[in-house]
């Protein structure tokens, strides 16, 4: 059992993608406007969906899982936060969204994908970490087709993939508007990027970057404000 801030709590079977660092990133780098209606693709056991209800008191979530067992886990994570009237989880494809949900009925979209393009699939969460069924023109398109004009899409990946997203996003219709490249140590390689793209948007990118530690090994006040610490 994870406990998050603001009084809520994360539990998730064996065989479903835990808690990472990369989630509450991502969650850090959503800009939610008031009472937004948020789309999480490939939503797990509810992770992000449940750390943005503890960040925005107005918004409310609706997230797709492939997996079933991560789409009950979600349920219950749902009901023990007692926000089912804000967050539900649909068992489905992300790539059939087209079929479960109206186009243009969100504010924004939220995504921590599966990284890899190839390799052996992981033993114990193969959906969550191989794109085998949600590869970035997929999930690019699911998040255009359900955005509103001027939304956005916000996604956290890997480093080597920037190309290969801004690619997808303006195959999509979607312009980069925010990056933010994370380093685990000050001075350190960018261990990963947070990219926010906007449905309908002019060109413009603002670039940004944080480090997690300072050279010593110590927390930087970054890391103390994802995690609450100050």
């Amino acid at each position: 059992m994870e406990h998050l801030h603001g009084g809520f709590t994360l539990d998730y079977p064996d065989h479903v993608f835990p808690l990472s660092t990369d989630s509450i990133l991502l969650a850090d780098f959503v800009r939610l406007c008031a009472h937004a209606k948020v789309l999480d693709l490939g939503s797990g056991c509810g992770t992000l969906g449940v750390l943005l209800c503890a960040k925005d008191e107005t918004c409310a979530v609706t997230g797709i899982e492939l997996d079933e067992k991560a789409h009950l886990a979600a349920l219950e994570n749902i009901r023990r936060n007692a926000l089912d009237d804000r967050m539900t989880s649909i068992c489905a494809d992300l790539r059939a969204v087209n079929a479960s949900l109206d186009p243009g009925a969100f504010h924004c979209c939220v995504s921590n994908p599966p990284y890899f393009s190839g390799g052996p699939a992981s033993a114990s969460t193969p959906l969550a970490r191989k794109e085998d069924t949600c590869t970035p023109a997929e999930l690019f398109a699911a998040a255009a087709r359900a955005l509103r004009y001027g939304g956005d899409f916000f996604l956290v990946h890997k480093t080597e993939r920037l190309a290969q997203l801004c690619a997808c996003a303006a195959a999509s219709g979607l312009e980069p508007k925010r990056l933010r490249l994370v380093r685990h140590k000050e001075g350190g390689s960018v261990s990963l990027i947070l990219l926010s793209c906007r449905k309908g948007g002019k060109p413009g990118l603002v670039w940004e970057e944080v480090s997690l530690h300072h050279v010593d090994g110590s927390p930087t006040d970054y890391y103390k404000e994802l995690y609450h610490l100050k």
